[in-house]
């Protein structure tokens, strides 16, 4: 993999196209301290990720109206007429986020270019997951807006319950690993109420039941945005895991 990365360099390198820059060399090993000139890739090759949690022409009314009722509390405005942070935090979501990649920074991103996060695999705005997810850390809670795509499609004219239970798990996976560090999933129990439309607008509540060293307990529920439907009910258990894990060690 390093010769194949090496070659890649160098056929950009004759082109013109790399800078040359002086640090430690990410993805060979070498004696602690060594320093070699090495290049840097093109910034053009890894374009800015598309934060997929922002508005887009497929939101619908109530879509756009929550995220604008959520996203005026990332903000508030004191008495002063001064600016500061708000009660809650809205979380930007991408294809990939690879931290912990084999083979240093530069194959990271790399292989972040190629890789696809389940829910955000469909590019086309509005056919499958839409949604958004805000923090509030004083309360330990997480809030997802979603909006259901044609694509997902069980029942005729309702959501499929797998397609409910990822977003159950994205959810409340993100709510953990917000509150703990990374953490794998250990169980998901979850009760369908009410079948979901396709093509309407739900929350997803995610909150803190309790921390017991590696598990972390939360319960979520799916409802209405009006809060008077209750579509599903969810206890989930996560537990914490460190790098190793995430390299397969």
């Amino acid at each position: 993999m390093a010769r194949s990365v090496g070659r890649i360099c160098k056929g950009f390198q004759r082109l013109g196209l790399l800078s040359k820059q002086t640090q430690l060399i990410p993805f060979t090993r070498v004696p602690v301290g060594t320093v070699r000139t090495i290049v840097t890739l093109p910034s053009f090759l890894f374009p800015q990720p598309r934060d997929f949690s922002l508005p887009n022409p497929s939101w619908g009314s109530e879509m756009t109206r929550m995220y604008e009722h959520y996203e005026s509390q990332c903000e508030v405005e004191t008495e002063g007429g001064q600016k500061q942070k708000g009660p809650w935090r809205r979380l930007p979501s991408y294809n990939r986020l690879l931290k912990y990649a084999t083979g240093g920074v530069y194959l990271s991103k790399m292989i972040q270019s190629k890789a696809r996060l389940f829910t955000r695999n469909i590019r086309n705005p509005g056919a499958a997951f839409e949604y958004v997810l805000f923090v509030n850390k004083e309360e330990q809670k997480c809030v997802c807006i979603l909006q259901a795509g044609h694509l997902l499609e069980g029942p005729p004219g309702h959501v499929h319950g797998g397609a409910i239970a990822t977003m159950i798990d994205t959810v409340t996976g993100t709510h953990a690993t917000f509150l703990s560090g990374p953490v794998m999933t250990a169980n998901l129990n979850i009760n369908y109420r009410r079948p979901i439309p396709l093509g309407s607008t739900v929350l997803l509540e995610s909150c803190l039941e309790k921390k017991e060293g590696r598990k972390t307990f939360i319960t979520c529920r799916v409802t209405s945005t009006d809060g008077s439907k209750l579509h599903t009910e969810t206890s989930a258990l996560f537990l914490s895991i460190t790098a190793s894990h995430l390299l397969g060690g």
